[in-house]
């Protein structure tokens, strides 16, 4: 269901310029508490948006919708998804859940913890934030080039440490297109 209104959104962005609008309560109970969800986008395996939140602030079915829509249409990285692009698109959801807050001594502490595969990260200090979710192990599945490209996402030195740096983690349950192919 979630996927299906992940592409409603998208079809609607092209017609109207927003998102879709859903009426949470025509959808299982389920999808009409609040969640925290990242959308995204890949044309021929290659990323081409994604865009979500690391809390939950509105119902699930509704940040579904708004962060596809964001995915195809102000992802920074990418240009505007086209109409003629739309049908190459692959799209997965992954629903979060609470990230929990890691009590890490240093880096190769971190690396001890982590779970590839299944962790989800945010790096955080001061204005920098940034996080991977556990869908970006399949990319890069060593641990410690994990953590040095999030904290180069971040906008940190990927060899950079401070007592200050706050690491939490969280699992996602995922959906694919391609699970449904």
């Amino acid at each position: 269901m979630l996927l299906r209104v992940a592409r409603d959104s998208i079809a609607h962005g092209f017609e109207h310029g927003r998102p879709l609008r859903v009426d949470v309560s025509k959808f299982d109970p389920e999808l009409q508490r609040e969640g925290a969800s990242f959308v995204t986008l890949k044309k021929h395996g290659q990323l081409r948006g994604c865009i979500g939140a690391l809390s939950a602030y509105q119902p699930l079915v509704q940040d579904v919708a708004e962060h596809a829509y964001a995915a195809a249409f102000s992802d920074p990285r990418f240009p505007p998804l086209t109409p003629e692009e739309f049908p190459d698109i692959e799209i997965s959801v992954s629903v979060l859940g609470a990230p929990e807050p890691m009590a890490v001594r240093d880096e190769d502490d971190l690396l001890r913890q982590l779970e590839p595969g299944r962790d989800g990260l945010i790096l955080e200090d001061g204005p920098y934030r940034a996080t991977f979710l556990p869908s970006v192990w399949e990319s890069l599945p060593n641990a410690r080039e994990f953590v040095r490209q999030l904290k180069r996402k971040a906008g940190l030195p990927p060899d950079y440490w401070s007592d200050t740096l706050r690491v939490s983690r969280y699992r996602t349950e995922e959906f694919s297109e391609r699970e449904l192919a």
